[in-house]
This record gives structure tokens, C-alpha cells and sequence, in this order.
């Protein structure tokens, strides 16, 4: 299926590594433009230089996302560079584990403004320039938002606020032609998910506990798959398509583990 996003420049915020990098490569192999926005200058060149060998195009800039003025300057070398924002994808944060009892208010701020602020402000920056190209929006969301995971208070109440805002300005944004979409991880093997399972002694056998607890061939989701419907939600072949939060997780979320 041509996707019809030949020469679309989206933003992918933590574009470099992870579900971020699969999604900024999908999307230039269907001739998108990603323009990853992310912290770390040799993981943005690596991504980069990655596409590019594989025949597409990708441009980064490094930045702070927790820092408002970082927020705003990347936005600004995106128009500078191109002229135009025809998507935005929001995926940068991390599951840092501040819960309850092991965190504070300055942790749990902290947590908040890496997982959740920096969405509200990409969009804000970028906003001017969807409204020309009624671009799409692609918040990733988790599902400790819906299921809790313990433990992880700041993430989960970030996760809850990215649904929130998916459906907020999916109806601040109808009067443009916006359409605004999440969606939803689950299980994905990531390096930082790699750093989290190994924190456990006998992390093989907590890995494929997890693992066998997924309804759908009992496999992690894979970072091409979220890339994938993240592509298409970013394309007009999803045209009537707004609001929703969109699971990419094998089941896991919502169907019975009695099942499995």
C-alpha cells in the first residue's frame, strides 16, 4: 500500500533508539522525511547515517526535551530547514520507576516534564505549521496508564495525561483538518527495556515469564509493528481516523490472560 507520504517532514521526538528509531526508519522507507529530535548528538548521527545508507532521507537535531527553550528551538530548525511540519510524532520518555513510596515531589515533577511536558510543547511550537499542512499527530502512549504497573507512579500519571491530550486536541484540532491519534505499547523489546529486564537476577526466566503472558504467538511486539500503524496513521489512508488510542501490544492489554 503506497501511504502517500513521500517527502512528508515529521518530527519524531526520540527518533534515534528504540521504537523511535523504527519508526523514523519505516517512515523514510515509505519516503517520509523524519527529523528526529533527541537528546543525544552520536545516537541521532548513527540513526541518520543508518537511513540514509538504506537509500532515505533524515535530519536530527540534538536537544533537551525537558528544557521549554530546546523544545521551541528544535521546532524552529525544523521550518528553518524545510518550511513545513507535515506530522508530528510524540514517543520520547522513559519508565524511570518513581512510584510512590521511592520518589518525591522534585522526582516526580522531574518524571513529568521527561515523559509528558515536552509533547504539550512540541505540538505547541509546531502547531502553526500543522494548521498550514493539516498534518497528523501520533502520540505513543503505555499501557501502565490503564493497567498500572507499580512502582511507577510518574510514568503511568504521564501515560494517562498523553491518552488525555491525544483526545483533547483531537477535538481543539478538528476545525484545521488535524487529526491527532495514539498509540499504545505494551511489551516491546527495546534497549531500554533490555536495561530494565536485566536488572532482575534471573532476568531470562522473567523475560519469558512476559513473554508467554502475550495472547498473540506468545512475542514481544516489535518496534516495525508500532511503526508501522504509526505510518499509517500519519497518512490520509487513515483520513477518518481521529481520537483514538490504538493498542499495538498482541492483546496484552485487554484480552484475558486466563487464555494464555
Amino acid at each position: 500500500m503506497d501511504l502517500q507520504l513521500s517527502d512528508k517532514v515529521i518530527i519524531v521526538t526520540g527518533g534515534a533508539k528504540g521504537i523511535g528509531l523504527g519508526i523514523s526508519k519505516v517512515l523514510a522507507a515509505e519516503g517520509a522525511i523524519p527529523f528526529i529530535i533527541g537528546r543525544n548528538e552520536a545516537d541521532n548521527i548513527a540513526a541518520v547515517k543508518e537511513i540514509e545508507a538504506a537509500g532515505g532521507q533524515a535530519k536530527y537535531v540534538t536537544a533537551e526535551l525537558v528544557k521549554p527553550g530546546d523544545c521551541e528551538q528544535a521546532v524552529q530548525q525544523v521550518i528553518a530547514t524545510f518550511g513545513r511540519i507535515d506530522g508530528v510524532v510524540n514517543n520520547a520518555g522513559v519508565n524511570d520507576g518513581v512510584g510512590l513510596e521511592n520518589g518525591n515531589y522534585e522526582s516526580f515533577i522531574a518524571s513529568v516534564h521527561k515523559n509528558l511536558v515536552h509533547y504539550y510543547l512540541i505540538v505547541h511550537y509546531a502547531l502553526p505549521e500543522l494548521k498550514k499542512s493539516k498534518g497528523a499527530i501520533v502520540n505513543i502512549g503505555s499501557k501502565t496508564a490503564e493497567t498500572g504497573q507499580g512502582s511507577t507512579s510518574a510514568y503511568a500519571a504521564s501515560n494517562g495525561g498523553r491518552s488525555a491530550l491525544t483526545r483533547e486536541w483531537a477535538v481543539e484540532l478538528l476545525p484545521y483538518g488535524i487529526r491527532v491519534n495514539a498509540v499504545i505499547v505494551a511489551e516491546c523489546f527495546t534497549p531500554l527495556y533490555e536495561t530494565w529486564i536485566k536488572t532482575f537476577s534471573n532476568w531470562q526466566e522473567k523475560l519469558q515469564e512476559i513473554t508467554q503472558k502475550i495472547p498473540l504467538e506468545k512475542r514481544m511486539t516489535t518496534a516495525e509493528e508500532i511503526a508501522n500503524m504509526v505510518a499509517f496513521l500519519l497518512s490520509e489512508k487513515s483520513s477518518h481516523t481521529t481520537a483514538q488510542l490504538i493498542h499495538v501490544d498482541g492483546g496484552y492489554t485487554h484480552l484475558d490472560r486466563a487464555i494464555s
